[in-house]
């Protein structure tokens, strides 16, 4: 249920096209059902203007099943996160319908043809060719949010050139998601450059001592471009989401 769908409802019985009973039947699993396993938020697309998302790691393919069976029950779109290729397969047979994302690791469903609500272009810019799987995470969100995405991949600092070479990509941006591994210079670099929220996201590629991201999440909190903040380690969809609401303001 989405702001729009309940005006329509509203006014439907307004009009006595439906009885109140019909209504209440229609809303009876608001705010949430309860599916034994998990209790889907239906509610949460007129709290937060998209619908509850699900995150594959940690389900098995049946629970993922269910879950999204219950969500398009409702008529909402359909974001599952955190996909591997196994559960890929096994969605496939138990869910028909589903558009598979294999770089993002991710599966959407759409109810209608998405209407672009954010305000502006969100940049998505990446380090290196091997964080491109986190970027893409953040890249579905945002399309599915609403929002037009351009992409700057493969551009860290090993050679600046390469990003400095985009400089009007960078200009033409409304929000920037910069996402970075290794030592995780890039955000301040970008956010040195750029007169608008940045959004950086380190990811857990690199080396021993990058301790599966931790060196780069240290460096992105200690970064001394102003305006730079700092999403969890991997989470290109946090990242999609917080770029989302600051686009659509």
């Amino acid at each position: 249920m989405d702001f729009e769908r309940l005006a329509d409802l509203l006014e439907r019985v307004r009009d006595n096209q439906v009885t109140v009973a019909e209504a209440m039947a229609r809303l009876r699993h608001l705010p949430f059902e309860d599916l034994g396993f998990a209790k889907i938020d239906h509610h949460r697309a007129l709290r937060q203007g998209f619908p509850e998302v699900v995150m594959g790691e940690g389900k098995d393919a049946k629970q993922i099943a269910a879950i999204v069976q219950a969500i398009r029950r409702k008529g909402n779109h359909v974001l599952v996160t955190r996909l591997d290729s196994v559960k890929v397969a096994q969605l496939k047979r138990l869910r028909a319908g589903l558009r598979f994302h294999p770089v993002a690791r991710a599966a959407t469903w759409y109810r209608k043809r998405i209407r672009i609500t954010g305000k502006g272009t969100v940049l998505v810019v990446c380090a290196g060719t091997s964080d491109i799987s986190i970027a893409e995470e953040a890249v579905v969100t945002l399309e599915m949010m609403g929002n037009r995405v351009d992409r700057l991949y493969d551009v860290g600092v090993a050679g600046i050139h390469r990003l400095l070479g985009n400089r009007a990509r960078l200009d033409a941006a409304s929000v920037a998601i910069v996402v970075a591994g290794m030592e995780g210079a890039l955000p301040s670099v970008v956010g040195g450059l750029v007169a608008k929220p940045v959004i950086a996201v380190p990811t857990s590629i690199g080396y021993g001592a990058s301790f599966h991201g931790l060196a780069a999440l240290l460096g992105m909190l200690n970064s001394c471009a102003a305006g730079v903040t700092v999403v969890n380690i991997d989470n290109g969809f946090g990242a999609g989401f917080a770029a989302s609401l600051i686009n659509r303001l």
